[in-house]
């Protein structure tokens, strides 16, 4: 488990710090409104991704060493298509900026053709290529993004879309080619109700995704709304910031996720899931204490004059951000033994939350209230979600916390590396 860990934390510090770069010169060039259409278009995106993940999505981890390649794709691919086909005939874009509606539909079916691959480079446990293309994606992305904004007159938020264009395009060819032409594992026959397995499977995951998506971004809404695009562009360099310190929590889970969908045995499952879910605390406890010590100044000066005002944001998001990184251990546990809903109900616990407190705190109180309402909802969650695992596994609170055992797997670990 050591190299597919240290390869996805690698990929992970790259693809955050390419967003964040990304976010710096879009900071700069296009200012704080610029950084909100952005988050807006990016939020536009996700939407439509999360309605295809129903089929192609974390489902396809789950079912690949349980049925053949074919089988799973062509039902992946037909609903990308569906998903796309019913985006772009309703109005379920109309709060991205004017004129990109389009352009977001079309993003969002080349990500979608881009998950299905990526997920079956999760479900054959092929991390170094999937760490590889993502890797590239982000790197393409921040290149594409600044070279278009080189040109004459080209300052304008079509350089962030042209730009995705360039990295989704790539990184689809390289996902393709990755999954094809590389020697295909031995896989049992395709069962009968496979499409039936698969729906039911990414209904469970993909309604735990979609109200963790709105515990995520409602504020974004909210935000725009009550306080404007620029106050909302502040807010979304604030959460960037904020959700870097799940590098290590999701890279972990990534690889703890393909693991679990491998593993029989349930005493291994829970040993994998309570070593990720110590480091995981740990790193994004860290990564909170060394962004609370950066001066607002700095911030500033990275992303432009008008994002300012960023400490207290992270300061009240902090025990929020160390919760979901908990809860980034106990949801990939839940997933690989495919007992997604008690991931939609945490998720849906927090989205409670994140209405009934949202509109009162973000109205009276800005991005504070905003940032109070988040930290609520994710640490509701993480509540339940470890309750749920504690009972089901049999762990007990002081199996959380760091022993003598975890400090000898860590010297272990490091040792190997």
């Amino acid at each position: 488990m050591i190299k597919p860990v240290i390869g996805s934390v690698l990929a992970r510090v790259w693809t955050t710090l390419a967003n964040l770069l990304v976010f710096m010169v879009a900071g700069h060039a296009l200012g704080a409104e610029g950084l909100g259409a952005i988050s807006l278009i990016v939020l536009g995106i996700t939407l439509v991704q999360l309605v295809n993940n129903v089929v192609g999505g974390g489902a396809l981890v789950h079912l690949m060493p349980r049925a053949p390649l074919g089988a799973l794709l062509r039902p992946a691919y037909a609903w990308a298509g569906i998903t796309a086909v019913v985006a772009a005939g309703i109005s379920l874009l109309s709060f991205v900026p004017q004129g990109s509606s389009l352009h977001v539909v079309i993003l969002a079916f080349m990500q979608s053709l881009y998950s299905i691959h990526l997920n079956v480079l999760v479900g054959r446990e092929r991390f170094r290529a999937y760490n590889w293309i993502v890797a590239i994606h982000a790197a393409l992305l921040l290149g594409a993004f600044v070279l278009l904004l080189q040109l004459p007159g080209h300052r304008e938020i079509e350089s962030y879309v042209w730009a995705s264009y360039t990295a989704f395009g790539a990184t689809l060819l390289l996902s393709s080619l990755a999954v094809f032409l590389s020697p295909h594992p031995g896989s049992v026959p395709a069962e009968p109700g496979l499409l039936r397995r698969m729906v039911k499977q990414g209904l469970r995951i993909q309604s735990a995704n979609a109200m963790q998506l709105l515990n995520y971004r409602l504020a974004y809404y909210l935000i725009e709304h009550f306080r404007g695009l620029a106050t909302l562009g502040v807010y979304s360099v604030a959460t960037q910031l904020a959700e870097g310190a799940w590098l290590v929590p999701r890279s972990l889970g990534l690889v703890l996720y393909g693991s679990v969908s491998n593993e029989a045995a349930a005493d291994r499952q829970r040993t994998l899931t309570l070593t990720v879910f110590k480091v995981a605390v740990l790193s994004a406890a860290g990564a909170m204490v060394l962004a609370l010590l950066v001066p607002d100044a700095f911030f500033s000066w990275l992303f432009g004059k008008e994002v300012h005002g960023l400490r207290p944001i992270l300061l009240v998001l902090a025990p929020g951000i160390v919760a979901m990184a908990a809860s980034q251990a106990y949801s990939h546990y839940f997933s690989g033994v495919g007992a997604n809903e008690h991931n939609a109900i945490g998720s849906g616990i927090g989205l409670m939350i994140t209405v009934v407190c949202g509109f009162f705190l973000v109205a009276r109180h800005g991005l504070v209230g905003a940032a109070a309402t988040a930290s609520l909802a994710y640490c509701a969650n993480a509540v339940y979600q470890g309750w749920i695992f504690n009972r089901r596994t049999g762990a007990r609170l002081a199996d959380l916390k760091p022993n003598t055992t975890d400090v000898e797997r860590i010297r272990n670990a490091w040792s190997r590396i």
